[in-house]
């Protein structure tokens, strides 16, 4: 039997079911939760950073926003609300297309 131990999708367990494959799962309390879900972001951007085409990149890229969805909703918010933060931060500070890398700044 494969152990996995980690934060997987809600359809995951009826989509094992279907293969006919026995499993077991819990529900996380929130502590778990949480805990699991940063483990799961840290997954997700592993999984990005090793991705070897545009459409696994893609892929990952899709599975860390919904990470972030996620992330929003336990603290409260929504995915909405985030992107609002984006957006007003991207007006003040700007966003990376420019690919600056600061080196060091005068004290």
């Amino acid at each position: 039997m494969a152990i996995y131990n980690k934060l997987v999708r809600d359809k995951i367990p009826d989509i094992i079911k279907s293969t006919g494959k026995k499993y077991s799962l819990k529900q996380l309390n929130n502590k778990e939760y949480i805990q699991a879900l940063q483990k799961k972001a840290f997954e997700e951007l592993n999984e990005y950073i090793n991705s070897n085409t545009n459409n696994e990149a893609f892929e990952e890229l899709a599975d860390l926003l919904e990470v972030i969805h996620a992330f929003a909703e336990y603290h409260g918010g929504s995915f909405e609300m985030v992107e609002d933060i984006r957006i007003k931060k991207l007006s003040e500070r700007g966003g990376f297309k420019e690919k600056i890398f600061l080196l060091e700044v005068e004290n």
